[in-house]
């Protein structure tokens, strides 16, 4: 007991901001199995209600999809963050969205990464959901201690996680 006490923790606190303003679902009830299923990590789900994405985290792009439709960053501690926009929005081929960044490139929290049309998305009946997804919790160590809920803005708090 006394050594738990007094050695030094390896845990580490990172906490990821909201990457678009909406309304916040849990996973669970995403209807894409591979999302609600955590076929590819925990995370959290977003109903936007406006189309800028920004950075989640300070970190690296580390893949930028050719569709546009998601985004994965990995940030300064190592966790993982795929930010995925909308389901079944990889056919659109790209239409609808604009990228303002490139795989390589740092990131600060807050940054531009891509814009997409919502309006296009609906017209075209594709679910809008956007989901932030940690993809390396298992190897990396990451667990989940928060997550936000209701509504949020660009920028709020969204997860604190916990690292090693």
């Amino acid at each position: 007991m006394l050594k738990k006490l007094f050695s030094k923790s390896n845990t580490k606190l990172e906490k990821i901001y909201a990457p678009i303003t909406g309304n916040i679902i849990p996973l669970s009830e995403v209807p894409d199995p591979v999302f609600s299923e955590k076929m590819i990590g925990d995370g959290i789900a977003i109903i936007p209600s406006s189309g800028s994405i920004v950075s989640p985290v300070e970190g690296e792009v580390i893949q930028l999809y050719p569709t546009k439709h998601a985004i994965g960053i990995k940030s300064v501690e190592g966790i993982e963050i795929l930010i995925h926009i909308g389901l079944n929005t990889v056919g659109l081929n790209g239409e609808g969205f604009e990228t303002c960044i490139e795989v390589g490139k740092h990131v600060k929290l807050g940054d531009n990464l891509i814009h997409v049309d919502l309006k296009l998305l609906k017209e075209k009946n594709l679910d809008t959901v956007t989901l932030l997804v940690i993809t390396n919790i298992s190897e990396k160590k990451v667990k989940i201690n928060s997550y936000a809920s209701g509504t949020v803005n660009c920028g709020d708090q969204l997860l604190e996680c916990e690292i090693g």
